[in-house]
């Protein structure tokens, strides 16, 4: 997934009226106002009364469903292997977002974690804050015993470096 796909994805999704957060890789990335690694997919976070829209968009874009894990979530992808992963939430009276958890359960996004602002490829986009990326990347939904890889350390110390967050367990040791 590259950046002017990034772009694409959110100005289609947003011209439907789907309203979209970037998270993840290209979430940490918008923050930094620069692409620091390749990408796999993106990453955002929809409205749950958005579901059929954000499908109907991407299938315009190409894009067929890949793996349905909702209410959770759900993957779509095209015949590049461009893919993304949608979250779908529902919010709260207070401005926090409830993701469901298949199986049971929720993983809640913080209000003030919604507000976080960056850029793709000069694009403003709404993505979680730097301290809401850190507190998800400690809490991954369904991993119980979740442990990080390299590039989950090295994307919380670039935000640690640039934003002067402090990481949760259990990137607070990482000091490379």
């Amino acid at each position: 997934m590259h950046a002017v796909d990034v772009v694409e994805v959110i100005d289609a999704l947003e011209l439907a009226g789907v309203d979209v957060w970037v998270c993840g890789g290209w979430g940490i990335d918008a923050l930094l106002e620069e692409q620091t690694r390749p990408h796999d997919d993106l990453d955002v976070i929809i409205r749950a009364d958005d579901i059929e829209a954000a499908i109907r968009v991407t299938r315009g874009l190409g894009f067929s469903l890949m793996t349905d894990e909702l209410p959770q979530g759900f993957v779509v992808r095209d015949m590049v292997d461009r893919r993304i992963d949608f979250h779908p939430v529902r919010f709260r009276r207070d401005g926090s977002a409830v993701q469901e958890i298949k199986g049971g359960g929720e993983w809640v996004f913080s209000a003030p974690g919604l507000l976080g602002a960056g850029s793709v490829n000069g694009r403003e986009i709404r993505c979680l804050t730097p301290e809401e990326h850190a507190v998800r990347a400690s809490d991954q939904p369904g991993d119980a015993g979740y442990e990080p890889d390299e590039t989950d350390r090295r994307d919380l110390r670039l935000l640690r470096d640039r934003f002067r967050i402090t990481l949760p367990y259990p990137y607070d040791n990482d000091t490379a």
